[in-house]
Formats: structure tokens, sequence, C-alpha cells
């Protein structure tokens, strides 16, 4: 039998590319080659045995009526279906052995650290130092155009990340407010204290919203039910914000707090100097909608140091939050994962490999599969900003990151009360790399029927929609760092609606029912549990000589619709689909 070494022997014909760009994507450029002794982190995605079957199973889980409807996985039950299968595991960690690499195996993942000079070899490729032109505030990263494997390991593996992955996650947040700061919290003019009038279709506070969308309900403070907030990119929540925060808009809720869990070396850090506004923006308002249900901050760092120098203590290639969190996040017990998720962060669909975020995107999935309800910002760009095509320059719309993900709940943003109406800034469209699901086919098809040939070059007709559904998104009164802000964005239309379903999984759970799991059949399948928002628009690619006069946008119309999704809130109506007989008191 010949051993996998000697496949290292056979011509370059016997190894199979597994991704490359035809250039340095728009808005990176290369800093300098990587030095052969410099570290990077790797890891290695294996197929797994039963991925049809465990889509199939997350689908008849999430899908009401189904006999198996709310019938969660265990951590153990998942791992039966994502387990690679003996001969894939083999062929990886002998292909690395041989290029004097021990890796470490963790089901269907393959984690190693090694030089820059092996992963030369092992890969076929050549790494370097690229950072973002656009943002000098960006840390490089050690990233490749290209990368191969020999045939005979490539029919066991969807990826090895971070190698062509270039997309840095931003946080959604629209700048046409961004960080509006009027004065200190000590000298508040614009706010007024949470039982005054306010102007709720200019500002928003927390009594707006429960107003706007008829949220009464107070479910027991019961620690079995949990709702969580993503931070990334050095972003930490601040404890003598939320408690202004309280005193200030949100006195029924004075005194609780929020619990940090850091993963992958993440931090607390009380008195960072970075921007803190996307975290507070979290905490204020999940807290706002879902109060007094325990909340958890997830930090996750994810960056590399400034400058890369040999010997660091934590390896250069570690700067990918999302496969860190969502590692870490499985790996829990299942006691200890919270029923829902908010996450404000994205990026341009495109800016992402196809097998990375088919990957991710598969973890998203994993979540639903144990009852976790997963929402993500839409995205503030509308249409696009720049939507141009990495691969042809030709005009493009831009899908978002992961909310184009299938197995997410994206939610978009509105504005206004009488009526509410869809933003300029609101992202929505149809994925690149996911193909529309049978769950929103007939709403997705009915939109498109309205809108006959409009913009067909633009976008894939076939994707996967979104956003699903929206909220409020403009000027939200924050406290961060001390001051009063006014903070726009889908950032934060996501923790309203999270701390809805929060609500929700609360109810459920008083009358001994599962949480809701993977949202998205449960709510097509009920669209009039959804204020449907007719009027507005998703503006956008101004930058594209089709669009200099009139920018392209997406509008809101009657059924779903890529700005606004199914709508926004009607709590009564959700809470009795939900959890029949609670009453919304």
């Amino acid at each position: 039998m010949l051993l996998l070494s000697s496949l290292l022997l056979a011509t370059a014909a016997s190894a199979r590319v597994m991704d490359a760009l035809a250039a340095i994507p728009h808005g990176w450029k290369q800093v300098r080659s990587a030095e052969p002794e410099e570290e990077v982190l790797l890891r290695v995605g294996l197929k797994q045995q039963h991925a049809q079957a465990l889509e199939q199973a997350v689908l008849d889980i999430s899908t009401p009526g189904h006999v198996n409807y709310g019938k969660h996985m265990t951590r153990e039950e998942l791992k039966s279906y994502t387990a690679p299968s003996d001969a894939a595991t083999s062929a990886v960690v002998e292909w690395l052995q041989n290029h004097g690499i021990q890796p470490a195996v963790d089901n269907d993942w393959v984690t190693f650290t090694t030089t820059v000079s092996k992963a030369n070899r092992l890969l076929d490729t050549r790494f370097a130092w690229f950072k973002n032109s656009d943002d000098e505030d960006k840390s490089p990263k050690i990233r490749a155009l290209s990368y191969a494997v020999p045939d005979q390991v490539a029919r066991h593996i969807d990826l090895v990340q971070p190698t062509t992955r270039f997309g840095q996650p931003n946080p959604q947040r629209s700048t046409i407010f961004d960080m509006y700061r009027p004065e200190r919290v000590h000298g508040i003019k614009l706010a007024v204290a949470d039982n005054q009038s306010v102007n709720c279709g200019r500002y928003i506070t927390p009594s707006c919203l429960r107003d706007l969308y008829n949220v009464k309900y107070t479910p027991t403070n019961d620690t079995g039910n949990k709702v969580a907030f993503a931070s990334f990119l050095e972003q930490y929540a601040r404890y003598d914000d939320l408690q202004k925060f309280q005193a200030q808009y949100l006195p029924a809720a004075l005194g609780q707090n929020f619990t940090v869990e850091l993963v992958n070396g993440g931090l607390d850090d009380q008195k960072s100097w970075q921007d803190s506004g996307e975290a507070n923006l979290d905490v204020q308002y999940l807290l706002s909608m879902s109060y007094p249900i325990p909340i958890l901050q997830y930090s996750t760092a994810g960056r590399g140091p400034l400058i890369p120098t040999r010997g660091q203590s934590t390896p250069p290639g570690s700067n990918e939050p999302y496969f860190e969190w969502l590692q870490y996040l499985l790996g829990l017990p299942d006691v200890q994962l919270p029923q829902t998720i908010s996450v404000s962060y994205g990026e341009e669909e495109q800016s992402v490999p196809r097998e990375y975020a088919l990957r991710v995107c598969n973890m998203f999935m994993q979540l639903g599969a144990r009852g976790v309800s997963v929402l993500f910002a839409s995205g503030d760009s509308g249409p696009g900003n720049y939507c141009e095509s990495n691969t042809n320059n030709s005009t493009y719309f831009e899908s978002m990151f992961p909310a184009g993900c299938p197995w997410v709940t994206a939610v978009g943003a509105t504005l206004g009360t009488q009526p509410e109406q869809g933003t300029s800034f609101s992202s929505g469209g149809f994925s690149m790399y996911h193909d529309r699901p049978a769950w929103q086919s007939a709403a997705v098809e009915s939109y498109l029927a309205q809108i006959g040939n409009t913009y067909a070059p633009y976008f894939d007709r076939g994707g996967r929609g979104f956003p699903d559904v929206a909220a409020q998104g403009n000027t939200f009164y924050v406290i961060d760092k001390g001051y009063l802000a006014l903070l726009s964005g889908t950032s934060a239309s996501a923790p309203v609606v999270a701390g809805i379903i929060a609500l929700l999984n609360a109810a459920r759970r008083s009358q001994g029912q599962k949480p809701l799991g993977f949202l998205n059949p449960w709510l097509y399948a009920n669209p009039n549990a959804w204020t449907d928002i007719t009027q507005g628009a998703g503006t956008g690619c101004r930058y594209r000589p089709e669009f200099i006069r009139t920018a392209a946008s997406w509008n809101a119309t009657v059924g779903w619709d890529p700005v606004t999704g199914l709508g926004t809130p009607k709590f009564p109506e959700l809470l009795a689909l939900a959890a029949p007989g609670v009453p919304n008191a």
C-alpha cells in the first residue's frame, strides 16, 4: 500500500486548486511577503458524512406541523450527523504529518499551526501580509491568492482557511447619524425620561418600541432562557453606560446587568479607547425588549497585531472571528447555549470565498438544529455601495454575508411611525451563493413577478432573498462612554427583533414548550403576524455609471420585499402563535 507521503512526489497535475483569486481583492494591498519562520494557524474543514440528511432533519425540526417540529438535537446527536468518515480524517492527518505537522482533530475540523514555509509547500501557495487600504485602522492579515491540495486529500475536505478569505466583518451601522453625540449624559437636552413624551416618529427609546409593537408581556426571571449578542473587533459593552441608560430610559430594568463570555482570547475591557457604540447599542436594546431575561455578551478576539513579528504569542492567522465563535458555541453543553442570538456584523458576500461562506452557513444550521434562533443585521447599503462584480468588474448588486445565509434570520430597517417605511440604507437582495429555499419561494416569487425584468442583469433571481423581517432602525438613543449618542442602522433593528424572539421563547418555556429554534419556516408560514411595510426603498449603487443620475433601489411593496422582508412585528399575534394562551401583559 502506498503511503500518502508518496503522493507528494506526484506532478502538479495531481493537485487540485481549491480556490484562486484573479487578483488582490478591491480595497486591499500587499504590505510585504510573509517570512518563512512566521507562524500561521489554519483549519481544514472535513466533509461531513450526512450533510444532506442533517439539512433535511433541521428543516423537519423547524417546520410547523411536521411530526418532528421542535424536537431539537443534543450536542452529541448533532455530532453523529456532522462526523466525517474515518478515511477522511486519516487521509488529512497523514497528509499533514508527512509535512512534519501534528494537527488537532475535533470531529469535522482539523486545526494546526505551522510555519509559513511549510504552509507554502503544503498548499502550493505563497502567503503574504495584506492590508485593507480603504481603512488604515484595520490590521494586516496573512493571506494567499490561491491554494491547492493533492487530489486524494481534496475529495475529503471542503476548505482550508484562512487562506483566500480577505473580507472583514463590519458593524452594520448607517452613517446618516453615525454616532452623533449632542452632549454628556449629565446634561442631556435631546433625551427625555422614558415616562415622558418623546417624538417616536423622529427618535427611538425603549418605550417607543414597546408601544409601536404592542409589547406588554414581561416574563419571569428564568435563568433557563437566555438571549445573547456577539461582539467582534474589540468592541465591549460598558456596565456604567448600561446603568445610565436604565436610569434614563428603562427604570423597569434598573439593576439588571449582562454576563460576558470570552472567546478565543477576547477581553472585557471597560476602559478601552476603542469604539463601543455597537456593543452598547446591542445590549441596551436587547435589554429594552427582553428584560428580565438574562443577557450574554460573547466577546470574540479576532484581529492580528498592527505590525506582525516573529515569535508572537498568538498565531497571526487566527483572525477569523466567525470560525472561533461558532466552534465555541457548538462545543457548549446543551444547557449553556442561549436560545436567541443577535449579531450586528456583516460584509459583502462576494468578498467571502464561496466554500467559506457555505461552511459558516452550515455552522449556523447546526445552531438551529440545537434550538438556537440566530438573527443578523441585513446591512446598511441598500442594493449595495460600489455594486461591482469582483470577477469581471460589471455592475452587480451586493448581497450580504452572513445575512444571505438561509439558516439565519436577516433583519432590515424601518423608520417613522405613521406609517413605518423602509429606510434608504436597509440592505436586501438575493444571495449569490445560496439558492432560494422552499419556505420563502412563494413570497419571493410574488415580489419578482411585480418587478418583472427590472434590474434583471444585476442579481440572481434564484438566490435566497433577504431580509426576512424588519424593525425600527433610525436614530436610537444610546448611552456610549458617558455620552448620549444617536445611532441608526440595521444594527439597531437586529437586537429589537432578537429581544422579541427571546420573549416568545420565554412564553413557550412557561408552557413547557421547546424554544422556536431556526425561525424562518415559522415566519414565512405566518406572514399576517407581521405588519406589511409598503412604503420606502433601499437605495444605492451610485458609484456605477448606470445609476449616477438615479440610484438603484429595491422598493417596499405589498408582501415580502428586499427592504423590509415580511414586515415589522405584531407582538400580540406572534405571542398567540408561539404560546397560545399566554397573555400579553
